[in-house]
């Protein structure tokens, strides 16, 4: 079950409204690496959670103080909404702060819809998705995209953070990039941890007999480009992340097959085909031996 604190982790008082920008921040918010995504994978990961114990505690852990940077991010919006002026288009549109909002690039969803507050979109208005969420039930491959994430995330926040001149919004997103750095760490982390326990190993899924791949390109890099500098890669030679081989270069596919004739589908589906039209044909037949 959750409770519900009503305090804040951090501070979150611009000095100044600004809907442009209230707009931006909807990214950070309910964009594919905003906060709804990982609060909401880092509580599925849990609730699908296989095994007991620390690995399910640091889901639950983080995935709270997600749904908290969650209520920061949309409080911020709110906030930055509130007697957002609509200056820049005043002369043009006189006292409609409806027109001046699309006129100015903000969201015109904050006003009519949200009574300005946030949604659960992106900066495009996009709705938020549960397709963001990755919640494979293998631990491995979920903290490696939890990483990913929150990787993404900071990216985003730090793009942000250079369009705004407001301290204390900028102080505000100093500390999500703290918490994005810590999180980033923790996954690396906790992946590295699940390898070094034998619960996951390289490659995912560990427990796939490899005996049932076809072994002999494995560990190929197979270069389909034109360009040859990827050979001198770490991936083109020398042992395998996952020390079960080693990996070897190769200048286009190692393997070939015979283009397959052409479907040819059920003619009900009405596809052009070379072939006399089959359902027409039996058709007149039925007619024929009917005299309908």
């Amino acid at each position: 079950m959750f409770f519900h604190r009503q305090e804040l982790q951090y501070k979150t008082q611009p000095t100044k409204p600004d809907a442009l920008y209230a707009n931006r921040m909807q990214e950070i918010l309910g964009g594919q690496y905003g906060e709804i995504t990982v609060a909401m994978q880092y509580g599925f990961q849990a609730w699908n959670m296989h095994i007991p114990g620390k690995w399910r505690d640091l889901l639950y852990g983080i995935g709270a103080e997600e749904f908290g940077h969650v209520e920061m991010i949309a409080i911020m919006i709110a906030q930055l909404l509130e007697k957002a002026p609509a200056t820049d288009q005043e002369a043009a549109v006189g006292s409609d702060p409806v027109i001046a909002a699309v006129m100015g690039g903000t969201d015109i969803q904050h006003a009519i819809v949200a009574g300005a507050g946030a949604r659960p979109v992106d900066s495009r208005g996009n709705p938020w998705q549960g397709a963001y969420i990755t919640a494979s039930g293998n631990l491995l491959a979920d903290f490696t995209a939890n990483a990913n994430a929150e990787m993404q995330g900071r990216l985003q926040v730090a793009r942000i953070y250079h369009m705004t001149d407001d301290k204390n919004v900028q102080d505000f997103l100093s500390f999500l990039l703290a918490r994005d750095t810590m999180h980033q760490n923790q996954w690396i982390a906790a992946a590295a941890e699940l390898r070094a326990e034998g619960l996951e190993e390289l490659p995912v899924p560990s427990n796939f007999p490899q005996s049932n791949e076809y072994r002999p390109v494995s560990y190929q890099y197979q270069n389909f480009s034109d360009g040859k500098h990827a050979a001198e890669g770490s991936w083109a030679k020398g042992p395998t992340p996952d020390g079960k081989g080693e990996f070897s270069y190769h200048d286009g596919p190692t393997t070939s097959a015979p283009m397959p004739d052409v479907t040819r589908p059920d003619p009900r589906l009405y596809g052009t085909t070379n072939k006399p039209n089959l359902v027409e044909k039996a058709t007149a037949k039925a007619k024929d031996l009917t005299g309908n």
